[in-house]
């Protein structure tokens, strides 16, 4: 009887945690703790395109399912034809965290919209207050993909980090535009919360992670009324029939580097891994040449969409 009580007490400590993670405005987000940021690459940099690096971009509203919900798109340098970029930041993230991509998308020739989401400061909220990873945000991708097609996209690369995966993963599931999409760039990408929920309990040396974790999320799930049993994306990220550039760091305190790289072995020859020693979306910051010139090398191979 006491042992039931204690793993009845450690799944429900678990479930709060949950919880206050998927609260939007928690102190639980990218950035906090954090250096200010200097360069624009920097996790928690503040600024538009054109105060960033002095690209010309256009502030524009995508038509979303809660309403108006702001975007940048930004200008090519040359535009090389119908391919468009779209970033999808993470969980407690900004538009601006795509600004690690920005110079390389952007050179390329691809205009690039960098959206908001529900939740958004500058967004609708979300009306439960909270983050879904993936399985109400995805409807803002889609209007977002939407707006791509309606000004010429006629092929689309998704770019995300986090939790960004993991909304890429449910459009992927259930868009009805998911067949445009020709490729996809994911940083340290959240495509499965149990396993990431999980990793974090056995770091902290919590007995049986994967099953306080799974019990955890089937009591916040019904606490909120969602169901978290869905918000494992692997298998369709990993059926994706387009290129994918996969990047993450083997010291990431958040998503396991075990995730990506069952991913990437799942995948095959179809994926470009840049496996580092990087903390959390931090494998840009190992080698910034080596990344952006990998990641040119990707783009540049695309066949033309």
């Amino acid at each position: 009887m006491a042992v039931l009580c204690c793993f009845a007490l450690l799944v429900w400590t678990v479930a709060g945690f949950a919880d206050r993670v998927l609260t939007i405005g928690s102190p639980i987000a990218q950035g906090v703790g954090e250096p200010a940021a200097g360069r624009p690459e920097d996790i928690g940099y503040s600024g538009d395109p054109l105060l960033a690096f002095g690209y010309p971009f256009q502030a524009v509203d995508l038509a979303g399912e809660l309403g108006p919900t702001p975007a940048w798109l930004v200008a090519p340098e040359t535009r090389s034809g119908d391919r468009w970029a779209i970033f999808v930041h993470g969980i407690g993230g900004r538009r601006e965290n795509g600004y690690r991509f920005l110079p390389a998308l952007r050179s390329l020739g691809l205009p690039t919209l960098m959206i908001s989401y529900r939740g958004d400061p500058e967004a609708p909220a979300a009306p439960d207050g909270r983050y879904a990873l993936g399985l109400t945000e995805w409807r803002d991708l889609d209007a977002a993909v939407r707006f791509a097609r309606e000004g010429g996209a006629r092929s689309i690369v998704l770019v995300a980090e986090s939790m960004g995966g993991a909304i890429v993963g449910q459009f992927l599931r259930r868009s009805s535009q998911a067949a445009d999409i020709d490729a996809l760039v994911l940083d340290a990408p959240m495509i499965d919360l149990a396993a990431t929920l999980a990793a974090i309990l056995r770091a902290r040396g919590i007995p049986l992670p994967r099953t306080v974790a799974a019990v955890a999320l089937k009591i916040e799930g019904r606490r909120n009324s969602i169901d978290l049993s869905q918000a494992d994306v692997t298998p369709e990220v990993a059926a994706f029939p387009g290129p994918l550039f996969l990047s993450h760091g083997s010291a990431d305190r958040i998503v396991p580097v075990a995730t990506s790289d069952g991913l990437a072995e799942a995948r095959g020859g179809s994926t470009t891994y840049v496996r580092t020693a990087a903390d959390h979306i931090k494998s840009w910051k190992i080698d910034p040449g080596e990344y952006e010139t990998r990641l040119k090398t990707f783009l540049f191979a695309l066949p033309p969409g």
